[in-house]
Formats: C-alpha cells, sequence, structure tokens
C-alpha cells in the first residue's frame, strides 16, 4: 500500500479516534480508506448520470459559519434550486436539504461548489435519473 500525508484539523482528529473508538475501527488508516471508499463511490453514481434529474442534498455546517459562499451557490444555480428547507439542530449546527431539478451537469457543477466550501461539515446527496 502505497503511504500519503494528510493535514486534518485538531478538532476532525479528535472526532476520527472517537468514531474509531465507537465503531471498532482498528487505525486511523482504516477509517479514512473507508470514508474515501464511501466518497468514491457516491461520486461514481453522481458521475453516471445524465440528461435530467431530481436531487436531494443535505448538509450541515456550524451555526456560526459564514454563509456567504452556500447563498452565493445557490443563487448561481438558482434555476436548480426548486426549495430548501434550514433547521437548527443541536450543539450549534445547522442542518440545509435543497432540492434540485434540473440537467444532470448542472447538478453535479452545484455539487462540486458546495464540496468545496470547507465550512460544510458533512454533504449527503441522493439522485434520481429522469
Amino acid at each position: 500500500m502505497t503511504i500519503i500525508s494528510l493535514s486534518l484539523p485538531e478538532s476532525m482528529l479528535d472526532q476520527i479516534d472517537q468514531t474509531m473508538k465507537e465503531k471498532g475501527f482498528v487505525s486511523r488508516s482504516e477509517i479514512a480508506r473507508q470514508a474515501l471508499r464511501l466518497y468514491l463511490t457516491e461520486d461514481l453514481k453522481i458521475e453516471e448520470i445524465d440528461g435530467e434529474a431530481v436531487a436531494t442534498i443535505t448538509l450541515i455546517y456550524q451555526e456560526n459559519a459564514d454563509r456567504r459562499r452556500l447563498m452565493e451557490a445557490q443563487h448561481v444555480y438558482s434555476g436548480l434550486v426548486a426549495t430548501f428547507l434550514h433547521t437548527h439542530i443541536h450543539k450549534g449546527y445547522c442542518l440545509e436539504v435543497i432540492i434540485l431539478k434540473g440537467k444532470a451537469v448542472l447538478i453535479k457543477k452545484f455539487l462540486d461548489s458546495l464540496k468545496q466550501n470547507e465550512q460544510i461539515t458533512q454533504i449527503k446527496i441522493s439522485v434520481l435519473n429522469k
């Protein structure tokens, strides 16, 4: 196996260590491999979609995050956004669900713009190809 180096914020490392204990991962490398497998699998599914699609994107981010980049992305792709829901969840976090309808290529671009926002803690997508 090839060894890589990865820089992470201390808070994320603490979460990784806690998850390792709770879920029984044998090493940080194994939990990182599992996370990358999940990411690559989700990414491949979205890449296979063509034509018109409907999607939901669920985001979790800290309540005190600067929402300007998120709102800017939603405005740039406003033709896709059918609706969205924003709510405050426990421990100072926000959850947002965005429902999209339109060309799959634009949904992919919108998702890529969200993935570049380091303030977003989690992104989940569900897609239905029309």
